[in-house]
Parts: structure tokens; C-alpha cells; sequence
């Protein structure tokens, strides 16, 4: 039988890929490439070798433990999370067509990997790794497309904030501009570094289109080209590593975390989603599925219509993978800031989880900038499915601020405030469960009840403020 390593190996014109790429190397003179993958919380990992050896790589791959894709992290037991050190040795090889030159380092270049299991392992050799996040997305896309004969596209509001360093090279809480939303003068602030950003975007096949100054210190927001989920993943990846060089050439650092100030907004990572039918190598020679199909202008089509249903049915396990983190539920309580807490959907209504910005779109809001984007779209592909199969029904578009319309007597279901919820919500959900096959579904959870389960266990500086002097 032959097995998924070796249908990888043997793809139609794969080698002469390998050798184009051979002879880039030659003519960029690079000297050194990452062979990396993206482990379970979005960390990019992997291993780096002399280019020399490319050929051979590209043919046979690298081997690392298992353990890699839960970032060889342990558990507050001290168990590595996902596989313990008895586990056997990853196999992961080059998607040759992601190489990439460093724009800020010209003698090294990068490629995304897939990974497989060992070919001389006793259960699936040769197959592909179930715990490699961005495998799945490609694999679970895939069926999609074979199933509905649709394909989603996607783009990301990659939200973060530029701190400023500490003389020891630290990062400090503080932003390097004021939290004056769309001003210019503060974006003009940040302009040197913007300049930075686009100029490796664009050296690494992003497609920058806009930006501005959002609502918090040093918050930025820089937007690029939607494409296919896992393209969109893959850029998502690659600005943050430029994002973290940048900050290095700068004395700045990029900060990731959803809720780093109170009283402002969060960093939120919005999904911008549509399903499409046809040629999916341009926007050109494939249909946008969510075009209304009725008489209103606004109205999504019937299909787009079931896939937000799915969308709402499935938004508590959903919450689990775009809000991964403790610190992602800061962004739920703060709730003056336009958190999107509530399951419901509305035309430009950024109250709700789910807003149609424009008809051939909706945006996903329930997402922050930890999210790992091949777990939140994998995820959306199986909930939309399952609303399409379902013939879902979203119900009329919430026109009203929600909290009014609560007021006003509307019953709408809040999604979970914590992690230890969400999580909860997720082992109840089969549908989003099955976007994490095999072993990811349990690294995912071992590592993410880990997290919740050593905040629960720490005593904070919120814990001595407010008990310290508690009796008598």
C-alpha cells in the first residue's frame, strides 16, 4: 500500500520544483534554510540546515519528536504535553513551492513543511501526522471542496500593538504611540516601522492593501489580499515572523497578546470569510457563493445564509480555537470596547459575534490575535459544512445594538467567558472536535487545560490586592 509520505514524495512535477529551487539558491546565494511547521499554539518551529543539503531534505526530510508540535513544552506536572520523550520521530518535508528568501537576511530562506509519521513506525507509517496543524487545514479544506464543490476564502484584521523596550532589551507596557484611534498623526508615529513591514510583506508574497492606527498604545493594524484559507494562514504565519524582525531592527516589540491594556480595545484578529465555487487560482474565474440570490441588496444568498447559521450554531466550540487563550476572555469581559460576546448576526452590527461588512462577506469577530489560523479556519470549514448540509437557519439580522435589543427583551446566547467554558464547550461539540483529528484534539487539549488549569492554581497580584487583608 503506498503510503501518504510517498504520494507526497511522488507529485506531479515535484522535481523540478526541487530544482528550481536549486537554482534559486545558486543565484540568491543562500546559504542556510528553516525547514518550519507551525506547532498546536501557532509557534513557528522547526529545524535549519546548510542549503547545500537541500536536495536531500527536499527528498528525505527531517526528523524531530513529536513533542515539537505542542512546542516541547511540559505540563504543570511536569509531562511533556501531547507525547511524552518515549514517542517516536516526526518526519517532515519541504511544501516546495512555499520557499521564500529572508527579505532581511538574503543569505537564508524559509519553506513550510508537512509532516508524517516515521516510515518504520509499527501503526500508519508514512502517514500524515495528525497533530500538524497546518496539514490538517490543507487535508480538511480539501474534503470540503471534494464534498461541496466549494472552496473558502479568507482574510485576517491581524491587530497588535508596538511596545516600547526597556533599556535591558525587555518588552515594557507601555505603546509607542497614544490610543487615538485612526489618527494619522499617530500612524505617521509608526510610519518608519509601517515602511519596514510592507517592504517584507511584499518580499514574501503578502499583498499589502491598507492599514491604520487603531484604538489602543502603538496598536496597528496592516491588512493584505484575502485568498484561500490556508494561503491566508500561511501569511498570517509569515507577518508575524516579519513583524518580530522588525522589532528587532527597530528596538520595538510586537506584541501578540489579545488583552495587554484594560479600558482599551483588545487585539482582535477578525476573520473576513466567503465561500466560492469554481477555479480557485483568481478571483476572476471562480463565484463568490454569498452573493445575494433574493431581492434585497444586503441579504446574503440562501447557501451564505446556512454557512452563518452553522457558523452560530457551533460559535461556543468555535471560541475555543479563535479565543485559544486565558488572557483572550480579558477582551470578552472588558465589554465597552465592542466585544463580540454575543451569538448573533447583523448587517454592519458589531455587536454581535457575526457582521455582514458587505454582502459578499462576513466577518467573524469572535477571534483574537493568539488565535492559531489553521485550527479558526479548519474550524469555520467544518461548522459552515455542517450549516450547509443542515440548511441552517440564522434567523432575521439583528439591526439594533444588541444590548438594546437585550434590553428590550431579546433572549440572546452569550458565548463562554473563560477558557475552562470554552474548553467544556468544545469536548461537547463534534462537529468543531473533528476539525482537530486524531492526535491534535488531544494535544490541543492537554496543552490548553494545562494553561487554564495553571492560572486557576496561580495566586495573582489581583488575589493579594483584593484578600491580602481580608479578615478580621
Amino acid at each position: 500500500m503506498v503510503t501518504d509520505l510517498e504520494q507526497f514524495l511522488a507529485q506531479d512535477g515535484r522535481a523540478d520544483e526541487i530544482a528550481r529551487v536549486r537554482r534559486l539558491i545558486d543565484e540568491s546565494d543562500v546559504t542556510y534554510i528553516y525547514y518550519q511547521f507551525v506547532s498546536v499554539t501557532g509557534r513557528i518551529v522547526g529545524k535549519g540546515a546548510p542549503a547545500a543539503h537541500w536536495e536531500r531534505f527536499a527528498n528525505n526530510g527531517f526528523q524531530l519528536v513529536y513533542g515539537a508540535t505542542a512546542n516541547l513544552f511540559t505540563d504543570r506536572h511536569g509531562d511533556y504535553i501531547g507525547y511524552g520523550p518515549e514517542s517516536r520521530e516526526l518526519v517532515g518535508l519541504p511544501d516546495v513551492e512555499t520557499f521564500c528568501v529572508l527579505p532581511w537576511d538574503r543569505k537564508t530562506a524559509r519553506v513550510f513543511c508537512t509532516l508524517f509519521r516515521g516510515k518504520e513506525e509499527e501503526e500508519d507509517p508514512g502517514a500524515f501526522l495528525s497533530s500538524d496543524c497546518r496539514g490538517n487545514l490543507k487535508r480538511i479544506h480539501a474534503e470540503f471542496e471534494a464534498e461541496t464543490g466549494l472552496h473558502l476564502r479568507a482574510g485576517t484584521e491581524p491587530e497588535m500593538m508596538w511596545l516600547k523596550q526597556n533599556p535591558d532589551g525587555s518588552p515594557s507596557v507601555e505603546g509607542m504611540t497614544k490610543p487615538y484611534c485612526y489618527h494619522i498623526d499617530q500612524f505617521s508615529e509608526l510610519q518608519p516601522l509601517i515602511h519596514r513591514v510592507m517592504e517584507y510583506g511584499t518580499a514574501m508574497g503578502l499583498d499589502m492593501i491598507q492599514g491604520d492606527h487603531e484604538d489602543a498604545p502603538g496598536q496597528l493594524e496592516l491588512n493584505w489580499q484575502f485568498d484561500r484559507a490556508e494561503y491566508t494562514a500561511d501569511r498570517l504565519t509569515t507577518y508575524r515572523q516579519i513583524c518580530k524582525q522588525v522589532g528587532r531592527e527597530f528596538g520595538a516589540f510586537p506584541c501578540f497578546m489579545p488583552k495587554p491594556f484594560m479600558g482599551v480595545s483588545a487585539n482582535g484578529c477578525h476573520h473576513n470569510i466567503s465561500l466560492w465555487q469554481g477555479d480557485d487560482g483568481s478571483a476572476d474565474g471562480a463565484e463568490n457563493v454569498f452573493l445575494p440570490d433574493g431581492d434585497s441588496p444586503r441579504m446574503p444568498s440562501k447557501l451564505g445564509l446556512a454557512a452563518i447559521g452553522g457558523v452560530l450554531e457551533h460559535l461556543n466550540g468555535l471560541t475555543c480555537l479563535t479565543a485559544p487563550t486565558v488572557n483572550s476572555y480579558r477582551r470578552f469581559w472588558d465589554t465597552g470596547f465592542w466585544a463580540p460576546l454575543y451569538a448573533d448576526w447583523g448587517f454592519q452590527n458589531r455587536t454581535t459575534a457575526l457582521r455582514v461588512s458587505s454582502p459578499d462577506r462576513f466577518e467573524y469577530r469572535s477571534v483574537d490575535s493568539s488565535v492559531n489560523p489553521y485550527l479558526s479556519m479548519a474550524g469555520l470549514i467544518k461548522a459552515m459544512g455542517d450549516g450547509i448540509r443542515r440548511n441552517l437557519d440564522p434567523g432575521p439580522p439583528e439591526e439594533r445594538n444588541i444590548y438594546d435589543a437585550m434590553a428590550e427583551g431579546k433572549q440572546v446566547r452569550k458565548i463562554p467567558m473563560t477558557l475552562g467554558d470554552a474548553l467544556a464547550a468544545l469536548e461537547a461539540d463534534e462537529v468543531i472536535r473533528s476539525a482537530l483529528p486524531g492526535d491534535m484534539y488531544r494535544v490541543f487539549m492537554h496543552y490548553k487545560r494545562d494553561e487554564w488549569e495553571r492560572y486557576c492554581a496561580t495566586v495573582s497580584d489581583w488575589d493579594v490586592k483584593e484578600y491580602l487583608d481580608i479578615l478580621p
